[in-house]
């Protein structure tokens, strides 16, 4: 059974956040009110922790957060938000932990949002910031890090990538991604456990963000691309999130590609939990950090490889 403090927040977003999905209208509404609120700055208490600075890629902003004491890896951390949402302070918190705990550098890149932009001018900006920290790094060292839509971002961006032949990052890890976009029976009905996203506002995103794009295209939903061009990837779902059996079936997928895939499935748990300050999350953190600290092995062959489902335990 979930924490206490979790049941709370689950509360919360069900009186909070879910209408701003119940509708094209309300997710409209909520994109207004954002507009007016929203900052990508990164909040001073992580300023004075870490070394920040900033650049523009294609007219957009990028950030570089360096912790004090620096090893190696390099993370590109694409923010969730429905393709329409700024980067928040959870986002900028969840990235200020595993930096100083990994002693990696982590690329931020503030995309373009939809509606004023699309899936053309996000991902023109996201692989324009690919190649810059191929600058810096090698691609073995690099690692794509995603929530939700950011986490379908990274997927979609390394498919991107083999096919433009650019060098394919190291690993993947995936926050309750949205990895197949096309609504299914089961994905409707998992809306009415999700506390937080619901199926008509979560259409209305795809529309504005995929520039008229099949919603069964890989550029819209990767379940459907060549999953065999992965790097070793560690997912986390949860059982209350809508997105759970499109995260499924990507996994299952992967594997008969031949990817290496640790699922981690949290019981009674929302979407994009590991961003939120509790004891659920502090495990699934503690799992990122053990992933990103494991010494890379071998790319894995098309031969099938087993996915790891992890049941996270109680403390």
């Amino acid at each position: 059974m979930p924490s206490l403090k979790s049941r709370l927040v689950g509360l919360y977003l069900k009186l909070t956040r879910k209408k701003g999905f119940a509708s094209a209208k309300d997710l409209h509404d909520w994109i207004v009110w954002s507009r007016k609120r929203q900052s990508h700055l990164p909040p001073a208490s992580i300023m004075r922790r870490m070394d920040v600075t900033s650049r523009e890629i294609d007219g957009f902003p990028v950030y570089d957060v360096v912790p004090r004491e620096r090893s190696s890896g390099h993370i590109v951390y694409f923010h969730g938000g429905a393709y329409c949402f700024e980067i928040t302070s959870y986002h900028w918190k969840l990235i200020a932990d595993i930096a100083e705990r990994t002693g990696a550098r982590v690329t931020v890149p503030i995309y373009p949002l939809a509606p004023e932009h699309d899936f053309h001018d996000m991902f023109r900006m996201a692989m324009a910031t690919y190649r810059s920290v191929l600058g810096q790094s090698r691609a073995s060292d690099v690692v794509f890090m995603g929530d939700s839509a950011g986490g379908n971002m990274a997927v979609v961006l390394t498919m991107m990538a083999a096919r433009k032949h650019v060098p394919l990052p190291g690993r993947h890890v995936l926050i309750s991604p949205g990895l197949d976009m096309a609504v299914t029976e089961a994905m409707t009905e998992a809306a009415c456990q999700d506390p937080w996203l619901d199926v008509p506002g979560g259409e209305e995103a795809i529309r504005l963000y995929s520039a008229g794009i099949d919603v069964t295209d890989w550029r819209i939903s990767p379940r459907y691309g060549d999953l065999s061009v992965l790097p070793k990837t560690l997912i986390f779902t949860s059982t209350r999130d809508l997105l759970c059996s499109g995260t499924m079936d990507f996994a299952a997928a992967a594997r008969q590609a031949g990817i290496d895939v640790d699922l981690v499935v949290e019981e009674g748990m929302y979407h994009v939990w590991p961003l939120i300050e509790t004891i659920e999350a502090r495990r699934a953190r503690d799992r990122i950090v053990e992933f990103l600290r494991e010494v890379e092995m071998p790319k894995p062959g098309r031969a099938p490889a087993p996915v790891s489902v992890t049941a996270l335990p109680a403390e």
